[in-house]
C-alpha cells in the first residue's frame, strides 16, 4: 500500500486591515493536473465614531441639530440617548442626525451617541447641550419672627445662566451689611438675614432674580408672630411694587 503524505499550506496576514479583504487562491502544482482552492476573507471592523458635534449652548426656543458619524463592518448602527439634568436616561432616535426643534430647558443635558455592530463593545461619545432660560422663582415663602430674634427670608430661582439677585423693601433696594441685614447668595438661593429683628423690619420685601434671558420677582413678607399672613407664601406684586419691578427690568435691559 502506498503511503500518502498530507502537507498543509497556510498564509499568515499580520495587522489585517480592510484592504486585505477579498478572495485568496491556494494552488498546488503536481505532476498531474494542478489543483487550486479559493477562500474569501471577510474583514470585520468594530464600530467607531469618526465625527460628532461639539458641545453647544443655545437659548430656549432655538433649534438644535446634532450630528454623529460612524464607520464599521458590518455597518455601524447609531442610537442617541438623552441624559437630562434630572437623571433620566431616555432613548431619542436611531438617526445620524438628531434634530431638536423649539428646544426647552428640559431638553438640556448630555446626549450620548452610541455606535455598535456587535463586533466589539460599542463606541460612545457625548455632546453637552446647555439651554439658557430666564429665571423661575421656585421658592419664596413669608416668615414670622419675634422682635429681637434672627430672621431669614429665602428666595430660590432656577435659571441658566445662574440668576443674580436683588432685594427691595417697598421701593428701596437693600445692600449687604447695611441697615442690620446681610444678603447671602449660595448657588440658586438668596437669603436676606436680619440679625436682630425690630418692628421697623416688618413688612413686604421683594426678591428680584435676573439673568441675560429675563427677570422675575416674588413678594415675601416678614411679620410678627401675631400677624395675619398668607400661609401660601409669595404672591404677585401689587400696586407700586409693580412699578419697582418695571424700573428694575429697565435697568437690567440697559446693562445689555
Amino acid at each position: 500500500m502506498e503511503n500518502t503524505a498530507v502537507t498543509e499550506y497556510s498564509i499568515k496576514i499580520q495587522n489585517v486591515d480592510i484592504h486585505d479583504e477579498g478572495p485568496y487562491v491556494c494552488s498546488i502544482l503536481t505532476n498531474k493536473k494542478p489543483k487550486s482552492t479559493k477562500v474569501h476573507l471577510i474583514v470585520q471592523v468594530p464600530a467607531r465614531i469618526t465625527n460628532i458635534s461639539k458641545d453647544i449652548t443655545v437659548n430656549e426656543g432655538s433649534n438644535v441639530n446634532l450630528m454623529c458619524l460612524a464607520v464599521g463592518r458590518p455597518e455601524a448602527n447609531i442610537i442617541w440617548k438623552h441624559n437630562s439634568p434630572r437623571g433620566t436616561h431616555a432613548f431619542v432616535t436611531e438617526e445620524e442626525n438628531l434634530e431638536l426643534t423649539t428646544v426647552t430647558k428640559e431638553q438640556s443635558g448630555s446626549y450620548e451617541c452610541i455606535a455598535s455592530n456587535d463586533i466589539s463593545s460599542p463606541d460612545v461619545r457625548t455632546v453637552q447641550v446647555t439651554v439658557n432660560y430666564p429665571p423661575f422663582i421656585s421658592k419664596a415663602r413669608s416668615t414670622g419672627t419675634p422682635v429681637g430674634q434672627k430672621g431669614v427670608l429665602q428666595c430660590e430661582a432656577s435659571a441658566v445662566p445662574r440668576a443674580d439677585f436683588e432685594w427691595y423693601k417697598e421701593d428701596r433696594r437693600l445692600f449687604n451689611g447695611l441697615n442690620g441685614v446681610k444678603i447671602e447668595n449660595q448657588g440658586k438661593q438668596s437669603m436676606l438675614v436680619f440679625f436682630n429683628v425690630s418692628e421697623e423690619d416688618y413688612g413686604n420685601y421683594t426678591c428680584v432674580a435676573m439673568n441675560t434671558m429675563g427677570i422675575t420677582n416674588a413678594s415675601i413678607i416678614l411679620y410678627g408672630p401675631s400677624a395675619i399672613h398668607d400661609v401660601n407664601g409669595a404672591a404677585v406684586l401689587p400696586g407700586r411694587s409693580v412699578c419697582l419691578l418695571l424700573a428694575v427690568t429697565l435697568l437690567h435691559l440697559l446693562k445689555f
